[in-house]
C-alpha cells in the first residue's frame, strides 16, 4: 500500500488525463487486478463518477476542464463550425478559446505549469512553464512551447497522435502505433516531471480513446483477437500510474480524470438525414458537398456530434428564420426528436435547449439545441448519409456520464460531480482564488 499523510493545503498538483476511460471501467479492472496499482490508489483516495461537457465531445470538455466555465464563456462547442457567410467548415482551436485556462490563472500567482498532449491546445500559446499541444495537433514544431521543448521532443521521436487510419486498414500496425506512441507519451511525460521546474504538472493520455473508439468490442468479447491487447494495454497504463505516483511527493495532491465516459455503439443515427427527412433541412443540389449547397428553404440543421442550429436570418446569410419564429421551431423539433426510434428503442435521452445548460457572453453562437443519446446511439451530423442509422467503423462511443474523477485523498464528492470543478479544484489547492469561475471546488 502507498504510504501518504497529506497536508491541508500543497503549492503543488499533478493531474493525469486519460482521455475516454469510464469510471467504471477502472473499478472493474481494479477489481479484477489487472490494475492493482490503480486499486490501491482507490483505496486509499477517492474515485467518483463525474459528468463530462454537453456535448460531450474532447474539445469541449476538455476546453471546459481547463478553463472550469462553460461553452459560452470559453467558446468551444465542438471541434467544427460553419461560417455564418459562407458556410465553408472552421475548425476552432486554441487561439479561438476565450477564458483564461488554469494554468494561466497559475501563471498570475507565479506558478510554473507544464502541460502536455491536452485535446484542443493546439497551437501551444507561451505559458510561464512548458507545452506540447494534443489532438488536433498536425505539426510538432507549432505544437510545442517553448524551443527546447521541441528539440527534446523531436529528439526522442515523440509521436502527437496514434494514425486512426489504419484501424480499418491494417489493424495489427495500429495496434502497435497505440503501443508506440503511449511510450513515448509516457517517457516525455516521466523525463519533463523529473528534469523540469513546476508547481502545476498535467499530463494527459490519449491512446486510450483511440484503443475504446476502434477495439472496444475486443474489450467486451473475450475471444476477439485484440482482447488480451486491450486488458495488456490497461496493464502497462496501470505500471505507468504507480510509477509516476511513486514519484510523487507525500503532500501533493494526485488527480486523475477523463473527458467523458465510454459505451457500445450499436447504431449510428444521422441527424441530418433526419432532418431532412422531416422537411427541416434542404440543399439545392441533391448530393451536396457542404453546408455550401444549403438551401435558403432550411429551416434546421446539425453539426457533429449533436448540435442543433436553426437557421436564423439574422445568424446565417442564406437563413430563412426570423428570431420571433425560432421558438415555436425549437418545440417542435424537440417534439420530432423525442419522438425518434431506431429498432423499437428510443435514441435521444435529453434534449437541451442552450439556455438551459449555458450562461455567458458566448451564449449567441451556441447551438439552440443539444441531444443526449441513449448509450448505445452515437450521434453524427454528416450531410452524405442516405440512410438514417447505420453500423460504423467505431465500434465505441463517448458518454457523458461515467467519465473519471480521482484524487488521493479522501473526500465526500458531491452528488454529480461535473468537469469544471475539476479546473476549480485544482486551483483551490495551489491556494488561488475560484470566484468568477463556474466550476465548484470539490475539496
Amino acid at each position: 500500500m502507498f504510504k501518504r499523510f497529506f497536508k491541508k493545503k500543497s503549492k503543488k498538483v499533478v493531474v493525469l488525463g486519460i482521455d475516454g476511460v469510464p469510471c467504471s471501467l477502472l473499478k472493474e479492472l481494479s477489481d479484477r487486478d489487472i490494475m492493482p496499482n490503480m486499486a490501491k490508489l482507490i483505496k486509499e483516495g477517492t474515485l467518483s463518477n463525474m459528468n463530462a461537457s454537453i456535448p460531450e465531445v474532447s474539445s469541449t470538455s476538455w476546453s471546459t476542464f481547463m478553463t472550469a466555465v462553460n461553452p459560452a464563456r470559453h467558446g468551444i462547442y465542438g471541434f467544427m463550425e460553419i461560417d455564418s457567410f459562407d458556410y465553408s467548415w472552421r475548425f476552432p482551436n486554441f487561439h479561438d478559446l476565450k477564458s483564461k485556462t488554469i494554468w494561466e490563472i497559475a501563471s498570475d500567482f507565479d506558478k510554473k505549469s507544464i502541460v502536455i498532449n491536452i485535446p484542443s491546445t493546439y497551437p501551444a500559446r507561451p505559458l510561464n512553464g512548458m507545452m506540447v499541444a494534443g489532438f488536433v495537433a498536425l505539426d510538432l514544431k507549432k505544437a510545442t512551447y517553448p524551443e527546447k521543448m521541441f528539440e527534446y521532443l523531436n529528439r526522442i521521436g515523440y509521436k502527437l497522435d496514434v494514425d486512426a487510419s489504419k484501424a480499418a486498414t491494417a489493424p495489427d500496425e495500429f495496434v502497435a502505433d497505440i503501443d508506440f506512441t503511449f511510450n513515448k507519451r509516457v517517457e516525455a511525460i516521466m523525463y519533463l516531471f523529473e528534469n523540469e521546474e513546476w508547481d502545476l504538472f498535467i499530463g494527459t493520455i490519449t491512446e486510450t480513446d483511440r484503443l475504446h473508439h476502434y477495439l472496444w468490442e475486443a474489450y467486451l468479447d473475450n475471444s476477439h483477437k485484440y482482447h488480451t491487447f486491450f486488458i495488456d494495454f490497461y496493464r502497462k497504463l496501470d505500471s505507468f500510474i504507480g510509477n509516476l505516483y511513486s514519484r510523487i511527493q507525500p503532500e501533493t495532491p494526485f488527480i486523475i480524470l477523463s473527458d467523458h465516459g465510454f459505451t457500445e455503439i450499436k447504431k449510428e443515427v444521422y441527424l441530418n438525414y433526419y432532418l431532412k427527412e422531416l422537411g427541416y433541412l434542404k440543399f439545392s443540389t441533391d448530393n451536396p458537398e457542404s453546408f455550401k449547397d444549403i438551401s435558403p428553404e432550411a429551416t434546421a440543421f446539425a453539426l457533429d456530434p449533436s448540435r442543433i442550429y436553426i437557421h436564423r436570418k439574422t445568424k446565417y446569410s442564406k437563413g430563412p428564420v426570423n428570431d420571433s419564429e425560432a421558438n415555436e421551431l425549437i418545440e417542435k423539433l424537440k417534439k420530432d426528436f423525442n419522438a425518434l426510434e431506431i429498432d423499437g428503442k428510443k435514441v435521444i435521452k435529453e434534449i437541451y435547449r442552450k439556455e438551459d445548460i449555458y450562461s455567458g457572453e458566448l451564449l449567441d453562437k451556441a447551438p439552440d439545441l443539444v441531444l443526449l443519446p441513449n448509450d448505445g446511439f452515437d450521434l453524427k451530423g454528416s450531410i452524405k448519409k442516405n440512410t438514417l442509422a447505420d453500423k460504423g467503423a467505431l465500434t465505441g462511443g463517448h458518454t457523458r456520464h461515467n467519465a473519471t474523477f480521482y484524487i488521493n485523498r479522501k473526500i465526500d464528492p458531491p452528488a454529480e460531480v461535473n468537469i469544471a470543478d475539476v479546473g476549480s479544484t485544482i486551483l483551490r489547492l495551489l491556494d488561488i482564488p475560484t470566484e468568477g469561475l463556474d466550476g465548484i471546488a470539490l475539496i
